[in-house]
């Protein structure tokens, strides 16, 4: 049995499936299987999977689900004691599994380890952005505010998680199953990071996550559930929670191709009057700058400023990898 599987959902993935595979395949890792889920796609992913022949790799055709169902399809046929999940547009840096599974391996209570992730664009191009979280250990607090995990592509999760949690909620569609599961295990299970950027997560033009209206109703959904069961000792933490994640929507108005400031100032009003304290914070007056700036300078003038911005950021990266 391997020790870890691999499970990427695939719906009408071919553009971006085949660099997908291939980060896989070069991890240095290599005690592992792929199980790639089918989900109802109309392209030729099942004669490229079978054309590619891969002892590692194996296909699941079904019905389409949507990402949650594709992914507990994965995990129900998984013989991995350690789950992986990659979605298919997203890369691996070729270490990411082996520093994973070293922690997973050495803390016996540890049930997930997360990385830094690096944005790219449509392209593969780096954007210069990261998400980087330090939470470890009992991180359900931090978790209800932020997300600290990131994107789906992250994890390595033990198997025995989902036979304590279940699966991910299939009511939940809308960008945020991810999200919930690990707040159902924090509870159950220590977290742990590899501080270093090892998924490069790709934001595409029609991404789901850009829909924010939607992305508010899932929070909303998912706070409520989680508070539904927490302690009375936790339950103070309800409004904190509710304003940082009106925050983190005011953030997808300013995303794309057409920001939107009017939208985000909204969303950050919200999030001041659920929890006023959250003008202390760092990402506010971040926010803030952005949305000032989008109103000031224009569309076109913002995005040539955010361009020159992320240049100088990758310039700094390339600088710093290289000393």
């Amino acid at each position: 049995m391997p020790v870890v599987s691999i499970i990427i959902p695939a719906y009408n993935a071919m553009k971006y499936l085949p660099e997908t595979v291939e980060t896989v395949l070069q991890q240095t890792f290599q005690d592992y299987d792929v199980i790639i889920v089918n989900d109802g796609s109309t392209d030729d992913v099942e004669t490229w999977v079978a054309n590619l022949n891969h002892p590692k790799i194996k296909l699941i055709s079904q019905a389409n689900q949507g990402l949650s169902g594709a992914r507990n399809t994965g995990i129900q046929n998984a013989q991995g004691d350690y789950i992986a999940l990659l979605d298919a547009d997203d890369l691996w840096h070729p270490t990411k599994l082996e520093k994973q599974v070293q922690l997973l391996d050495r803390f016996a209570n540890a049930g997930l380890v997360y990385t830094w992730t690096a944005l790219m664009d449509e392209s593969g191009r780096p954007t210069g952005r990261f998400f980087s979280a330090e939470d470890e250990g009992k991180v359900w607090k931090k978790l209800i505010e932020f997300n600290v995990v990131g994107c789906g592509s992250v994890p390595l999760i033990r198997r025995s998680c989902f036979d304590t949690v279940g699966l991910f909620d299939r009511n939940l569609r809308s960008f945020v199953e991810d999200w919930d599961l690990w707040l159902r295990m924090a509870p159950h299970f220590e977290f742990k990071v590899v501080k270093e950027p090892l998924v490069y997560y790709r934001q595409l033009p029609s991404s789901a996550s850009r829909n924010w209206e939607a992305m508010a109703q899932s929070y909303q959904i998912v706070i409520e559930k989680n508070f539904s069961t927490a302690p009375d000792s936790m339950q103070y933490l309800k409004a904190r929670s509710n304003g940082f994640m009106s925050l983190n929507l005011a953030w997808k108005p300013l995303q794309g191709h057409a920001p939107q400031p009017k939208v985000a100032a909204e969303f950050q009003r919200k999030a001041i009057a659920q929890y006023p304290k959250i003008i202390l914070s760092k990402e506010f007056w971040k926010l803030t700058l952005l949305i000032v700036l989008n109103q000031w300078l224009g569309v076109k003038s913002y995005r040539y400023v955010l361009s020159l911005m992320y240049a100088l950021r990758r310039r700094l990266i390339q600088v710093s990898q290289a000393n």
